[in-house]
């Protein structure tokens, strides 16, 4: 473990002690989601997306969370505008490329975003080959690469952008371009519900807005993975475990984290 890092279990006393304010772009089918995770963790969510208050609102948030998975020209030019609000405000900001690699618009959208360099980027394996301009096997909205093949483009985008980057997937791969490491646990049963991932970056702006970027990443996908493991004992299918895992969010404690098997540094 890095001299300088904060433990999950710390990052989430932080956390639940400060409630911090997300301000959340995100998609259409993501928006319950993504708000309830924030909540069941311990978080303030803010689902604002309106081209004409988004760049006075970001400022005043702890952390911004960009998600392009139902993109348009109007959300677009709103996630710019927050991102360059939350920029000039010093307030870090996630970026989550969804299925980036799928359209010409959606891949220059993706483009004019990390442009502007995120404190996080979060993706699975074939956004972030897409991002680093390599070919991938992703379809739709899904990966269609492992996590390994994608480790040396995060590694790349990381030192590009100064940000941290993850790369999602059964084990998940972290990196700030010279530290990296995996998390490993969660469940099968993760992929069979909508907007887990799209939640997952959401969670990573609340634990950016109270420890460094690399110390949210870490902390947000052992807190997943976490909750995924507690969900599925407590579950009997994907509707049943959508539930089990918001409980688990919210019932999980720091010590909970400090014993838990997920997080090795590479």
């Amino acid at each position: 473990m890095p001299d300088d890092f904060t433990p999950p279990d710390i990052a989430l006393t932080r956390l639940r002690e400060s409630v911090p304010l997300v301000h959340c772009i995100t998609n259409y089918v993501a928006m319950d989601l993504a708000a309830n995770v924030l909540l069941a963790a311990g978080g303030s969510p803010a689902m604002i997306h309106a081209e004409e208050e988004v760049a006075d609102f970001a400022p005043i948030a702890g952390a911004l969370t960009i998600n392009i998975g139902t993109l348009s020209a109007p959300w677009l030019r709103a996630m710019e505008a927050a991102a360059d609000a939350a920029n000039g405000a010093g307030v870090p900001w996630v970026l989550d490329p969804v299925a980036n690699f799928a359209t010409p618009y959606r891949r220059d959208a993706a483009q004019r975003l990390l442009e502007r360099k995120p404190a996080i980027l979060r993706g699975n394996a074939s956004e972030i080959l897409a991002l680093a301009g390599q070919s991938g096997a992703g379809k739709g909205a899904d990966s269609g690469d492992t996590v390994e093949a994608a480790e040396d483009a995060a590694r790349a985008l990381a030192r590009q952008t100064g940000g941290v980057v993850a790369v999602t997937g059964p084990v998940d791969f972290v990196t700030d371009g010279s530290r990296a490491a995996r998390v490993s646990g969660g469940s099968d049963r993760m992929p069979k519900v909508t907007a887990m991932g799209c939640s997952q970056a959401g969670l990573m702006g609340g634990f950016a807005a109270v420890v460094p970027p690399l110390d949210a990443v870490v902390a947000a996908l052992v807190l997943f993975a976490e909750a995924g493991t507690q969900g599925e004992r407590a579950s009997h299918g994907p509707g049943s475990f959508r539930v089990a895992f918001l409980d688990a969010l919210a019932g999980i404690t720091p010590e909970d984290l400090r014993n838990a098997p997920h997080l090795a540094w590479l």
